[in-house]
Formats: structure tokens, sequence, C-alpha cells
């Protein structure tokens, strides 16, 4: 009886532990996904005085070429003026940082998210993954240190990261699947899912919390047509290696431009003369190859009548948009432009092989194009699937991930670490 008595007990404070840390989970999610609708608000509001209200008052088009350009290089000086002189600096280069990582200091936090919000309103193509997800984990880890001291920082930060992609894609599945790789660091002993209780419950609040706010920041799918044959599983696994390796050309050339760019050791330097390329992309891809890339690629798949080769032009221009805005100091993830490039490139795809159904080639480029830029398999099989709309194309998605893979494996990094030259330089 006691032996039995002492094997229930620590299966009891198990439990126990598991409640009670839910509820800062919980906690931590629901304020991810505030954080993170009131980031993407405010960049939408500047969005909209700098591309409608202001030419609107100086009587300019804002889809003109001088426009697109002028706007972008004064976006880029201004970022650079903030990663100069803003205490802090704007925090660290989002080029050098994977999502998550530690907590940043909280005098960090206004320049990076002063920097990020005019980089993303001002029609930078990059993301807020990366920017918010380091400012939900500085500001949850410095109140939650408050309020529930005995939760470690290093868990309050994973779930953070829970939390804030939780809220990103609308579904707690995304942060689940991240962790499963991660579930050897996170600070809680037993079995698989004990490790991913407080990261699926804090995944689940912010997705729950976005929803009921806003909706997901991926609110799109390619036209459902299914797999209808085996030729559209080989089909797949030769798209998703295709635009795996346009991903890969884009990673060669990011190292270039990073060690190129930071060799003018200037921040407002570089960050500027970034700005005038990324006008010049945008002057000649036009306004779908402007911003995050989420509301053009639903604009871009409910279009329809693009030929091969404009499809092609967007997909090159937007992809080095990406590079050239990742490797020249703005701060921003690199996730949602790459969802763009692929739902082009598979446009492309299903343009040139009519046969080929259009779920089927979009779904399949934005697994290999996500699998090459975040380097991360769970994370581009979910958001192949969320883009294709259909959920029978899934399991053709898991086989095209696999040479995707082989193709990315072997390649570097898009991150400036892995550059092979010097870190950037200190602002």
């Amino acid at each position: 009886m006691a032996e039995s008595a002492a094997k229930s007990r620590p299966e009891e404070n198990r439990v126990r532990a598991l409640a009670v840390a839910s509820v800062p989970a919980i906690l931590t999610g629901a304020l991810s996904a505030l954080i993170l609708f009131a980031f993407d608000e405010l960049s939408l509001l500047l969005q909209h005085v700098l591309w409608e209200n202001l030419p609107h008052a100086l009587g300019a088009n804002p889809d003109n070429g001088w426009w697109i350009f002028g706007m972008l290089t004064a976006t880029g000086l201004a970022v650079g003026l903030i990663v100069r002189y803003v205490p802090g600096h704007a925090g660290p280069d989002s080029a050098a940082s994977e999502l998550g990582g530690q907590a940043l200091p909280l005098r960090v936090v206004p320049g990076l998210a002063a920097a990020a919000l005019v980089g993303l309103a001002g029609g930078v193509s990059l993301g807020p993954e990366n920017p918010v997800i380091a400012i939900n984990t500085a500001v949850l880890t410095a109140l939650l240190a408050r309020a529930f001291p005995r939760v470690p920082g290093k868990l309050v930060a994973g779930l953070a990261v829970a939390g804030t992609v939780g809220a990103l894609f609308g579904t707690p599945v995304a942060a689940a699947l991240i962790f499963t790789g991660l579930a050897g660091s996170i600070a809680v002993k037993g079995a698989l899912f004990d490790k991913l209780f407080l990261p699926l419950g804090a995944a689940g609040a912010g997705a729950a919390v976005m929803n009921l706010l806003s909706g997901t920041l991926l609110d799109f799918a390619a036209p459902q047509s299914g797999v209808r044959s085996g030729w559209d599983v080989l089909t797949a696994m030769v798209i998703a290696v295709l635009a795996a390796g346009f991903g890969v050309l884009g990673v060669f050339a990011f190292r270039w431009a990073h060690r190129w760019a930071h060799r003018l050791r200037s921040p407002v330097l570089y960050t500027t003369l970034g700005g005038a390329v990324l006008g010049l992309l945008g002057a000649l891809g036009g306004p779908l190859t402007l911003f995050k890339g989420a509301e053009e690629s639903k604009e871009l798949l409910s279009g329809g009548g693009e030929s091969f080769g404009a499809l092609l032009l967007l997909a090159v221009v937007k992809l080095a948009a990406l590079v050239v805005a990742a490797a020249t100091g703005f701060r921003g993830g690199r996730i949602f432009p790459a969802v763009f490039v692929g739902v082009a490139f598979g446009l492309a795809a299903a343009v040139l092989v009519p046969e080929v159904p259009a779920s089927v080639a979009v779904s399949a480029a934005v697994l290999g194009m996500v699998l090459a830029v975040a380097r991360d398999g769970w994370v581009a099989l979910f958001i192949a699937v969320v883009v294709s709309g259909d959920v029978t194309v899934s399991a053709v998605l898991c086989l095209a991930v696999l040479p995707a893979w082989l193709v990315v494996t072997a390649a570097p990094h898009m991150l400036a670490e892995d550059d092979g030259g010097a870190p950037p330089a200190a602002a």
C-alpha cells in the first residue's frame, strides 16, 4: 500500500504542476495575441497614411514607380536613423536571429518596434514574425517574472514564441509542430505531450484571441481542385524541389548581399541604400511585390489571367526584395514574403503545365520556398497545407517535402551568422 502511494505521488505532483503552470501559459498566449494585433493594426494604420492619405494630399499616384522608389528610399533612411540613434539600436539584426531566442532587455523594445513598424508600413518585403516574437518575449518575460516568479524565464520565452506563432497562423497546430523539435529544451519533465502541454496551451490561447479579434494573417487559400491522379504526386515533388532550389539561390544571394552591405558599416548608409534598391525592385514588379505579402498573395490567387512570364517576374522580384531587405538591416521576418514567392512560383508552374491542379502546384511551391528560407520542415508543411486549402493535399506534401529537404539540407541557412563573413558592425 505504501509503495503504491509513493508511486502515485509523483504523478499527482506532475499533474498539479502542469495544471498550475497552465495559468501563466494561457495568459502568455492571450497577451502575445493582443500585442501582435496591436502591432499589426498600427502598421496598417501607418501604411494607410503613407500609401493613401499622403499621396492623395499631394495629388500623386501611389502605384507610380517614382512614388514607390521615393517611399522605400525614405523608409530605408528612417529605419537607418532609428537603428543608429534610438537607444537599444532596434535590437539585433533580424538577419542574425531565428524565431525565438533569449529575451531582449526592455529598453530595446521601443526602437525595435519603431523600426519594424516603419519598415512594414513603408512597403519593405519582410513579415512581422521575428520582431513581434522578440517584442513579446521581452515584454512577457519581464511581466511574468513579477506575476509568476517561480516560472523559469526560459519557459516564459518559449511560451511567448508558441503564443505568437499560434496567433500569427490562427491555430496552435503550427506551434505544436515547431515545439516537437524543441521538446528536449523545454523545462518540463515527462512524456513528449507533457513537454508540449504548456506551449500548446499558450498557442491555443493566442490563436483563439487572434481569431476573435481579426483572424489569421494568412487568410487565403489556393483554388481547391484536389489530387486527381498519381501524376500529381510526382508533379508536386518536382515543383517543391524546383521551388526549394529557387529559394536556395536566394539564400546564396543573401550571403553575398549581407557581407557587401555591412562593409559600409553605417546602418544609415546601408539601410538607405537597401531602401533605394527595394524601390527600384518595387517599381519593376509593381505594388504586388511590396509589403509582407499576405494580402498580396490573396490578391494574386483571386486574380487569375496572369501569364507565365508575369508570374515568374513577380516571383523573381519578390525574392530579390526579400534578399535585399533581409541583408540591409531592416527588421522583419522572412516567412511571409517567402509564401508570396511560392504562390507566384506555383501559379507560374500551373500556367506552364495546365494539367497540374493549382492547389497542388501552389502548395508544393510554397512548401519548397518556405523550407529553403526558414529551414523548418514542420513550418513549411503546415503553411503549405494552409495555403492549399485542401486537407487531401497534405499526404502529397508529406512526400514532396522529402526530396525538397535533400535540396536545402546542405545549403547554408538564411542567417547573417552563416554568411561566411564578419558579423554586422555594432550600430
